[in-house]
């Protein structure tokens, strides 16, 4: 249990997909202008690498695997993952109408974010059973998830705030974004 634990909390904080991979950067920057914005994001985002941690688990181990076939991972997950954003994009679509028009074409983007799929990939490099895997996932989307709600809070501050012209919009956010990954490199020495 202690070591679930730990992959969880290494995959929040220390490891943070966004801050310290790099990966999932297009909806991090994107969806990050408001607060319930990327908090339905991050929900959309932990519900589809949870999901996809634990549906590529058994697509690898239980018809890749047997059949000699591991070759074919990549384009398996990116089928998955796909089938699982449409089924969040329906789903937003039709019981949270003002969070699918808020999201725009960063929900269908979630196919193409880098993190869903560095994840599965991880899942399988590192050679997780199912239960770590699933946490694994848990904890990157967690960790996405803390990531852009932080960011966009921070965002939601600086419109008050009198910034020279140069700064204002995108280079603004990425001096914050560098900012935010200094300080989650503090987590660094927790594991």
């Amino acid at each position: 249990m202690s070591n679930l634990l730990l992959v969880a909390i290494g995959a929040a904080l220390v490891n943070n997909v966004v801050l310290s991979q790099f990966l999932g950067l297009c909806p991090f920057l994107g969806v990050s202008k408001k607060v319930e914005t990327a908090g339905g994001m991050g929900a959309a985002v932990i519900f589809v690498i949870t999901i996809a941690s634990a549906v590529t688990y058994f697509v690898y181990a239980g018809i890749l695997v047997p059949f000699h076939l591991e070759y074919l991972q990549t384009i398996a997950f990116i089928l998955v993952i796909a089938a699982l954003v449409q089924f969040v994009e329906m789903f937003l679509k039709k019981s949270m109408p003002a969070l699918y028009e808020s999201l725009g074409v960063y929900l269908p983007l979630i196919t193409t974010n880098c993190a869903v799929l560095g994840v599965a990939l991880n899942n399988v490099q590192y050679d997780y059973n199912f239960i770590t895997s699933v946490v694994n996932g848990f904890g990157v989307a967690v960790g996405f998830t803390i990531a852009i709600v932080i960011l966009a809070g921070i965002r939601e501050k600086l419109e008050y705030n009198n910034i020279p012209e140069s700064f204002k919009g995108m280079p603004i956010t990425l001096v914050t974004a560098g900012l935010m990954a200094i300080a989650f490199f503090g987590f660094s020495g927790i594991i």
